[in-house]
């Protein structure tokens, strides 16, 4: 008996050893690595509520009342060593949480310089007081016009990106962004992810709603954001070649749960915190929260001389 139990425990121990030796761990990066083929990104949950509103954010090296901490950083991560291994080149955009001395992401600046010449915005470089609002809009959940409402008391002009399903059926909506001097952006027709369609598809899926929106409302689009952020460069090509320029983000964060909201609290200080010159904001317009905080953040903006306008 005594025997078969340390013959038992050398298989346990051998076993370990072998796991040990082997490295043996679970196929994904927590940094933003390739996982299925696809550079993967990571999502930070959502932080327990806070209990009092922050109202100037924390101290900056480059704007004197916000910046970005360097440890949470945006909510998704990406890393440009890992795209190349992409047996497909399918690339899941996403931030990690460096920054440069003006709060701005290495990430964004260092895709903008990968990817500008083939019409791809992710930050704009050349501003230092310019900032870009941009909201997501796969359907209405109530809160675009308290949205509208905001930016049109500051002034202030968005882009809305739209799928055929929200033209279809917020016509009124899509007609007052227009007559109120917002840019409307093509989020494709049916929002597949781009990088998993043939090009004729791809072509489809922009110039149907092109089409859609051009001749339902007399507006042309000219800017495009793909589905989930997923691109690859021939996906980039084709959208370059029928006249678009293919609009990323350099800040986002988790707000498209409408079950699981972030507290206003937690993303106003989020978003405030983020801020930097060029930046390509995208907030989802579900979301109960960012309608509530807008008007805050505007006037934080436009106080701390900053111009939320419209992308050239």
């Amino acid at each position: 008996m005594k025997s078969k139990v340390l013959a038992l425990c050398a298989v346990i121990i051998l076993a370990g050893c072998l796991l040990l030796f082997t490295g043996c761990q679970p196929n994904y990066h927590t940094g933003g690595g390739v996982v299925g083929g696809t550079t993967a990104i990571q999502t930070t949950p959502r932080p327990p509520a806070h209990t009092t509103r922050a109202t100037t954010p924390a101290a900056s090296p480059y704007y004197g009342n916000y910046g970005r901490s360097a440890v949470e950083g945006n909510s998704t991560a990406f890393s440009f060593k890992d795209v190349e291994l992409s047996a497909s080149n399918k690339i899941g955009w996403g931030l990690g949480s460096a920054v440069d001395s003006k709060n701005r992401p290495i990430d964004a600046l260092s895709a903008q310089s990968k990817y500008g010449e083939l019409g791809a915005v992710f930050i704009n470089e050349n501003t230092d007081n310019r900032i870009y609002l941009t909201f997501d809009e796969g359907y209405e959940n109530g809160h675009t016009p308290q949205i509208l409402d905001a930016l049109g008391a500051k002034g202030v002009r968005a882009t809305f990106f739209v799928t055929y399903d929200y033209c279809k059926n917020q016509p009124e909506l899509i007609q007052r962004m227009i007559n109120e001097g917002h840019e409307v952006g093509n989020h494709s027709w049916s929002h597949p992810s781009f990088p998993d369609c043939n090009g004729d598809r791809v072509r489809e899926e922009i110039m149907k709603l092109h089409d859609y929106v051009k001749e339902g409302f007399g507006y042309e689009m000219r800017l495009i954001r793909f589905p989930m952020g997923e691109f690859s460069e021939p996906v980039l090509t084709i959208a370059h070649e029928l006249g678009y320029k293919s609009v990323f983000w350099s800040f986002a964060y988790s707000d498209w749960e409408v079950g699981n909201q972030p507290s206003p609290e937690y993303a106003y200080q989020k978003i405030a915190s983020a801020t930097h010159p060029g930046a390509v904001i995208l907030l989802h317009a579900v979301s109960a929260t960012n309608a509530e905080i807008l008007p805050e953040l505007l006037r934080f903006w436009l106080g701390n001389g900053l111009k939320p306008d419209l992308l050239p």
